[in-house]
């Protein structure tokens, strides 16, 4: 992600900047059921040093300041402003990406956690997206085997090194510098949701699949298919399922999609750590008839192909920021825009797919690093609809995490029964009290 270069214009890190295009509805968005949350965690191959890991988290984010932030309130949005002070250290809670007490959290945007061998980071959206959040645990791991261990760990590839200047291509809005006058329509049918007996607040069950990453590659090239591809193929056969089960007829033909995060670094020259994502909602209308897995991979490819060219890309993050710079929008007070922009979140965000599928993909360290990580972990927090998904690869190891806020167990009992009937080996795990 980071070429380790120094930029020979970087310049002092700012006191105070604005909120980039993806963040800035998040603020407003935020509440104790959907805390626009998610959490990226390593297990290491000893018990955790909390002393050391306060001691890495310093150097961290002395080298990843926009990490160190303040949320507050502006006149017209809201901004970031630079946090001096060092972020406490948590014990694990039961229940991760809930909401935290800023005030607490010393009005830090994420909290570090350890338990064990496990070192956690929950991260709210508006400072970061898993690209971001993924260099900086790695770093921050990093710091922590170095210190521990008294070894050299070698920077790259997401890693940064914690003696270099933080580089201004680091922290800005990769939005607003590849947008362009064009425009895409947002409208889309909406999807259906799953129902349930709603938990209460802080309730998150979670259970883990780890999968053999060969055995899921293996069966992907059966299907003509990437590893991603054919998650969210499952997902959908999975939720598609679930929907012709309940079988009530004003729901049976409602469209089954899932939101694809889309990495936009992938397609933009850019080392942003703050937000650089956008979304595709795929899936299938069953009101066209049943669907095969094979047909609903097709569904998935060819609106990838669609949704991943660079025209179609800058003209749905340019939509966005075309709105941001709307001279109505921009001067309306922070107190309209507030109850506004929730109103819109709650209308418009989770209504256009019935569940999300965010995979960050296979994850690589150096050998003098990778001998001490175990295991490495991604989840998502709550949203407006009751299940989400999010997976991420180490070693020969995918960890796939379904969290839901319903009691019912559906969609992890349809998902990786579906994946077991495939000759896939699955280790299940739970939080389930």
């Amino acid at each position: 992600m980071h070429s380790n270069i120094i930029d020979k214009n970087a310049q002092p890190f700012p006191s105070s900047m604005p909120l980039d295009n993806a963040a800035k509805i998040y603020p407003a968005a935020r509440g104790r059921r959907s805390p626009s949350l998610f959490r990226l965690s390593m297990e290491l191959t000893e018990n955790i040093d909390k002393e050391v890991l306060s001691r890495a988290l310093d150097r961290t984010l002395k080298r990843m300041p926009s990490f160190s932030q303040h949320l507050k309130r502006g006149f017209f949005w809201y901004r970031l402003e630079h946090n001096t002070e060092l972020p406490l250290i948590f014990d694990e809670i039961r229940n991760p990406c809930v909401y935290f007490n800023e005030k607490a959290n010393k009005g830090f945007q994420f909290r570090v956690s350890c338990y064990k061998n496990r070192i956690a980071v929950d991260f709210f959206h508006v400072i970061t997206d898993g690209t971001g959040g993924m260099s900086f645990l790695k770093t921050l791991v990093a710091e922590y085997i170095s210190l521990k261990y008294d070894i050299v760990v070698p920077r790259g590839n997401g890693i940064l090194d914690c003696t270099e200047t933080p580089q201004r291509s680091e922290y800005e809005d990769s939005f607003l510098k590849y947008a362009k006058p064009m425009s895409v329509s947002r409208l889309e049918p909406s999807a259906y949701h799953i129902r349930g007996t709603r938990e209460q607040y802080g309730v998150i069950h979670i259970t883990t699949g780890i999968m053999p990453l060969d055995e899921i590659s293996a069966k992907a090239k059966e299907y003509g298919a990437t590893i991603n591809e054919l998650l969210t193929a499952v997902l959908i056969l999975s939720i598609y399922n679930i929907q012709q089960k309940e079988g009530l007829p004003f729901r049976k033909n409602q469209p089954v999609k899932v939101s694809i995060p889309i990495n936009l670094r992938k397609h933009f020259p850019s080392h942003t750590l703050r937000n650089f994502t956008t979304y595709a909602n795929l899936g299938i209308n069953p009101a066209l008839g049943s669907f095969t897995i094979e047909e609903i991979i097709a569904v998935i490819r060819h609106g990838l192909a669609l949704e991943t060219n660079k025209k179609m890309l800058t003209a749905k993050f340019s939509t966005n920021v075309a709105a941001e710079k709307n001279i109505l929008i921009k001067m309306a007070p922070l107190f309209i825009k507030d109850p506004v922009l929730k109103l819109y979140y709650i209308m418009n965000g989770d209504r256009y797919n019935s569940s999300t599928l965010s995979n960050l993909g296979l994850v690589r360290l150096p050998e003098e690093m990778e001998r001490y990580v175990e295991r490495v972990s991604f989840m998502l927090g709550a949203g407006m609809n009751p299940v989400f998904c999010a997976c991420v690869s180490f070693g020969n190891k995918l960890c796939l995490n379904i969290a839901r806020t319903i009691a019912e167990p559906l969609v992890e009992r349809q998902f990786f029964t579906l994946f077991s009937a495939m000759g896939i080996h699955i280790q299940l795990e739970s939080n389930g009290r």
